[in-house]
């Protein structure tokens, strides 16, 4: 039961004082994504932050319609950065009828967020194989039994679609790719990393494609 009497949170007041060391444009690794990569690792292991690879994936469809949610990241390297999801689901139609999609990795601890703007395109059938295959026997079940983001009647509905994979796929029997679930790339246009400053004077340092396929880096005002 809710307190009448209590006084409730008033965001306007919360505040952090962001006082680490700040990035210069000479720091900068010479792609994005090595520089992604050096940042990703500090995110890992020193800072030791849960669940570093989770990321708020934002997509708007044909009319411009938007919606984020948060999707793991599972690989990058310099052809873009992938995740997995049904290709039901609406992120992945609305990347079909607009591809274009921003990732935000948001690391509060360490006073960090990288932005990556670019274009997803579906990775191939073998790629999605492989990365299927690693999954824990239960995920792959469970991409089975899940229409990603279609309505259910119940929870015991899913739970009983669930249990009758588990029966069919039993632990230790190979359970098959399903036919309309795989991954995407996100080939990146711009990729910005923001470092918390004090009075609230950011760094963010932005690398942006050039007509050569190149990288040129920009500093943008906080």
């Amino acid at each position: 039961m809710t307190d009448p009497d209590a006084v409730p949170l008033d965001p306007s007041t919360m505040r952090k004082q962001y006082r680490a060391e700040g990035i210069a444009e000479t720091d900068l690794a010479a792609t994005p994504v090595e520089q992604f990569a050096r940042w990703f690792e500090q995110a890992a292991t020193e800072a030791q932050l849960f669940e570093p690879n989770a990321m708020v994936v934002s997509t708007a469809n044909a009319e411009g319609r938007l919606s984020s949610r948060t999707v793991l990241l599972k690989h990058f390297d310099e052809q873009g950065f992938v995740f997995y999801t049904n290709y039901g689901s609406r992120k992945a139609t609305d990347l079909a009828e607009n591809p274009y999609v921003s990732l935000l990795f948001p690391w509060h601890p360490m006073a960090r967020q990288v932005i990556v703007s670019g274009v997803a395109r579906r990775t191939g059938r073998d790629e999605t194989a492989a990365y299927f295959r690693t999954r824990p026997h239960g995920s792959q079940l469970g991409a089975w039994a899940s229409a990603q983001s279609s309505v259910i009647a119940s929870r015991a509905e899913l739970d009983a679609s669930y249990a009758e994979l588990a029966a069919r796929y039993p632990e230790g029997e190979q359970v098959p790719v399903p036919p309309d679930w795989g991954g995407f790339r996100v080939a990146p246009r711009s990729v910005e990393f923001w470092q918390g400053r004090e009075n609230r004077l950011h760094d963010r340092l932005r690398y942006t494609t050039e007509p050569d396929g190149g990288w040129r880096v920009e500093r943008l005002s906080p």
